[in-house]
Protein backbone atom coordinates (compact mmCIF):
# COMPACT_ATOMS: atom_id res chain seq x y z
CA UNK A 1 0.00 0.00 0.00
CA UNK A 2 1.11 3.53 -0.72
CA UNK A 3 -0.50 5.97 1.70
CA UNK A 4 -0.52 9.71 1.08
CA UNK A 5 -1.79 12.22 3.63
CA UNK A 6 -4.42 14.38 1.93
CA UNK A 7 -3.72 18.13 1.67
CA UNK A 8 -0.57 17.83 3.78
CA UNK A 9 1.23 20.78 2.16
CA UNK A 10 -1.68 22.98 3.22
CA UNK A 11 -1.44 21.49 6.73
CA UNK A 12 2.25 22.41 6.97
CA UNK A 13 1.62 25.88 5.59
CA UNK A 14 -1.29 26.53 7.97
CA UNK A 15 -0.12 24.87 11.21
CA UNK A 16 3.67 25.00 10.76
CA UNK A 17 6.34 22.39 10.11
CA UNK A 18 6.67 21.30 13.74
CA UNK A 19 2.95 20.52 13.87
CA UNK A 20 3.35 18.73 10.53
CA UNK A 21 6.15 16.57 11.94
CA UNK A 22 4.06 15.79 15.02
CA UNK A 23 1.12 14.88 12.78
CA UNK A 24 3.27 12.50 10.71
CA UNK A 25 4.48 10.77 13.89
CA UNK A 26 0.89 10.24 15.02
CA UNK A 27 -0.06 8.88 11.61
CA UNK A 28 2.93 6.52 11.61
CA UNK A 29 1.91 5.15 15.02
CA UNK A 30 -1.65 4.63 13.79
CA UNK A 31 -0.40 2.78 10.72
CA UNK A 32 1.89 0.63 12.86
CA UNK A 33 -1.03 -0.19 15.15
CA UNK A 34 -2.92 -1.47 12.11
CA UNK A 35 -0.12 -3.70 10.84
CA UNK A 36 -1.85 -7.08 11.08
CA UNK A 37 1.02 -9.55 10.90
CA UNK A 38 4.39 -9.77 12.59
CA UNK A 39 6.16 -9.35 9.24
CA UNK A 40 4.19 -6.27 8.15
CA UNK A 41 6.35 -3.22 7.55
CA UNK A 42 5.34 0.43 7.80
CA UNK A 43 7.85 2.91 6.39
CA UNK A 44 7.93 6.56 5.50
CA UNK A 45 8.20 6.62 1.73
CA UNK A 46 8.84 10.32 1.30
CA UNK A 47 7.34 13.64 2.34
CA UNK A 48 3.86 12.79 3.56
CA UNK A 49 3.78 9.32 2.00
CA UNK A 50 4.04 5.99 3.75
CA UNK A 51 4.26 2.43 2.51
CA UNK A 52 2.72 -0.55 4.24
CA UNK A 53 4.05 -3.86 3.02
CA UNK A 54 2.10 -6.92 4.07
CA UNK A 55 2.07 -10.54 3.01
CA UNK A 56 -1.55 -11.11 2.09
CA UNK A 57 -2.24 -12.71 -1.30
CA UNK A 58 -5.91 -11.78 -1.26
CA UNK A 59 -6.61 -8.50 -3.03
CA UNK A 60 -10.02 -8.02 -1.42
CA UNK A 61 -8.54 -8.43 2.09
CA UNK A 62 -5.80 -5.94 1.24
CA UNK A 63 -8.41 -3.45 0.05
CA UNK A 64 -10.49 -3.95 3.21
CA UNK A 65 -7.34 -3.40 5.29
CA UNK A 66 -6.64 -0.15 3.44
CA UNK A 67 -10.25 1.00 3.86
CA UNK A 68 -9.95 0.32 7.61
CA UNK A 69 -6.79 2.45 7.67
CA UNK A 70 -8.62 5.33 5.96
CA UNK A 71 -11.40 5.07 8.54
CA UNK A 72 -8.96 4.87 11.47
CA UNK A 73 -7.08 7.97 10.34
CA UNK A 74 -10.31 9.93 9.88
CA UNK A 75 -11.65 8.76 13.26
CA UNK A 76 -8.56 10.18 14.98
CA UNK A 77 -10.12 13.55 14.13
CA UNK A 78 -6.80 15.42 13.89
CA UNK A 79 -7.99 18.91 12.97
CA UNK A 80 -7.19 20.13 9.48
CA UNK A 81 -9.31 23.18 8.82
CA UNK A 82 -8.35 23.39 5.16
CA UNK A 83 -9.89 20.07 4.06
CA UNK A 84 -13.45 19.08 3.15
CA UNK A 85 -13.50 16.60 6.04
CA UNK A 86 -12.11 19.12 8.54
CA UNK A 87 -9.56 16.56 9.72
CA UNK A 88 -6.54 14.61 8.53
CA UNK A 89 -7.39 11.91 5.99
CA UNK A 90 -5.36 9.77 3.61
CA UNK A 91 -5.61 8.29 0.16
CA UNK A 92 -4.30 4.77 -0.36
CA UNK A 93 -3.21 2.86 -3.44
CA UNK A 94 -3.23 -0.91 -3.02
CA UNK A 95 -1.41 -3.42 -5.22
CA UNK A 96 -1.17 -7.16 -4.71
CA UNK A 97 1.01 -9.61 -6.60
CA UNK A 98 2.26 -13.15 -6.34
CA UNK A 99 5.99 -13.35 -7.01
CA UNK A 100 6.63 -14.48 -10.56
CA UNK A 101 9.15 -13.88 -13.28
CA UNK A 102 8.74 -10.37 -14.64
CA UNK A 103 6.88 -9.14 -11.54
CA UNK A 104 9.43 -6.81 -10.02
CA UNK A 105 9.23 -4.54 -7.01
CA UNK A 106 9.13 -1.65 -9.45
CA UNK A 107 6.06 -3.16 -11.12
CA UNK A 108 4.28 -3.49 -7.77
CA UNK A 109 5.17 0.08 -6.76
CA UNK A 110 3.97 1.44 -10.10
CA UNK A 111 0.64 -0.35 -9.68
CA UNK A 112 0.21 0.98 -6.13
CA UNK A 113 1.17 4.48 -7.30
CA UNK A 114 -1.40 4.41 -10.13
CA UNK A 115 -4.05 3.29 -7.65
CA UNK A 116 -3.02 6.07 -5.24
CA UNK A 117 -3.39 8.73 -7.94
CA UNK A 118 -6.76 7.28 -8.82
CA UNK A 119 -7.87 7.50 -5.16
CA UNK A 120 -6.86 11.16 -5.12
CA UNK A 121 -8.60 11.87 -8.43
CA UNK A 122 -11.79 10.25 -7.13
CA UNK A 123 -11.96 12.66 -4.21
CA UNK A 124 -9.35 11.49 -1.68
CA UNK A 125 -9.92 9.81 1.71
CA UNK A 126 -10.33 6.39 0.13
CA UNK A 127 -8.47 3.29 -0.98
CA UNK A 128 -8.28 2.01 -4.55
CA UNK A 129 -7.11 -1.44 -5.59
CA UNK A 130 -4.82 -1.47 -8.64
CA UNK A 131 -6.51 -4.51 -10.18
CA UNK A 132 -9.79 -2.56 -10.25
CA UNK A 133 -8.36 0.26 -12.36
CA UNK A 134 -9.84 0.90 -15.77
CA UNK A 135 -7.50 1.67 -18.72
CA UNK A 136 -8.34 5.40 -18.54
CA UNK A 137 -7.25 5.44 -14.86
CA UNK A 138 -3.65 4.78 -15.93
CA UNK A 139 -3.65 8.28 -17.45
CA UNK A 140 -4.40 9.98 -14.09
CA UNK A 141 -1.67 12.47 -13.17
Amino acid sequence: MLIDVDYFKQYNDHYGHQAGDDCLRIIAKTLEAHALRAGDLVARYGGEEFALITTTRHAEKALQHAQALCAALEQMALTHALTPAGCITASIGVAVTVPAEGRTVEYLLKQADLALYCAKAKGRNQAVLASMLQPQDADVS
